[in-house]
């Protein structure tokens, strides 16, 4: 019996890898269909910014402005409904809005219905506030569950992960800004934040130093800046 240790203990820590993977792995579409690169056509790359809108939200769009460059942001139904004006001014900018759920729950071990409710209301506030209906859906803390393939599809939304993740919540300006250009390449689909979650008037000074160091250098490469759509198009 002993003997069948190994193997057992084995299978066990390959199914965890396998979930794991399914459940966190920007390039997993087990779940749920995502994408998490663009077409490699072009020197182009797509920033994302996630937990928007939020107070330091126009400190981005500034910064964003100085160099024509148009992104992608995910936006909590919540935090639409709570500075309205700041999510009709992302699109009046001609940025991109996608869904980022309504108060960014972690959808492990919930339910289909519970992910319904929470795009929906998302799509519902961002449809009432900003007049955009959103296409793109990017889950909280980029993790996955059973039934949210289904949701997707329900509420007509392309599930988007990411090609380089800066981890601006918690990593200094150095690291963010090292992390984002090894993950640069023709294509890329790079995830930032101008919220956290759904606090009142975040801090987001890192991201807004890591953009404000990162978007010459992008520019000084030839890169050009589109929204997550526009990347995954093989014309534009």
């Amino acid at each position: 019996m002993k003997e069948m240790w190994p193997v057992a203990i084995g299978s066990l820590a390959a199914a965890a890898g396998a979930m794991a993977y399914a459940v966190r792995s920007p390039r997993s579409s087990l779940l749920a269909p995502s994408v998490y690169q663009g077409v490699s056509e072009r020197r182009s790359i797509a920033l994302t910014f996630d937990d928007g809108p939020s107070e330091s939200t126009p400190a981005v769009l500034e910064l964003l402005a100085l160099y024509g460059a148009h992104a992608t942001f995910f936006q909590c139904g919540a935090n639409v409904q709570r500075v309205p004006s700041i999510a009709r001014a992302v699109a009046q900018a001609g940025h991109e809005i996608g869904n980022h759920t309504h108060s960014h729950p972690m959808l492990q071990f919930k339910s289909p219905e519970f992910m319904y409710a929470e795009m929906r209301d998302a799509q519902h506030a961002i449809e009432d506030c900003a007049n955009v209906r959103p296409v793109l859906f990017r889950p909280p803390f980029g993790v996955r569950w059973f039934g949210l393939g289904g949701v997707q599809r329900r509420l007509l939304l392309t599930g988007v992960m990411w090609s380089g993740i800066g981890l601006d919540w918690k990593l200094p300006v150095e690291a963010v800004a090292a992390r984002l250009l090894r993950a640069t390449r023709p294509g890329a689909i790079l995830c930032l934040h101008d919220g956290r979650q759904t606090r009142v008037d975040p801090d987001v000074g890192v991201t807004l130093d890591t953009i404000r160091r990162l978007l010459p250098i992008w520019a000084g490469q030839g890169y050009h800046f589109e929204t997550v759509t526009q990347i995954l198009c093989k014309t534009n």
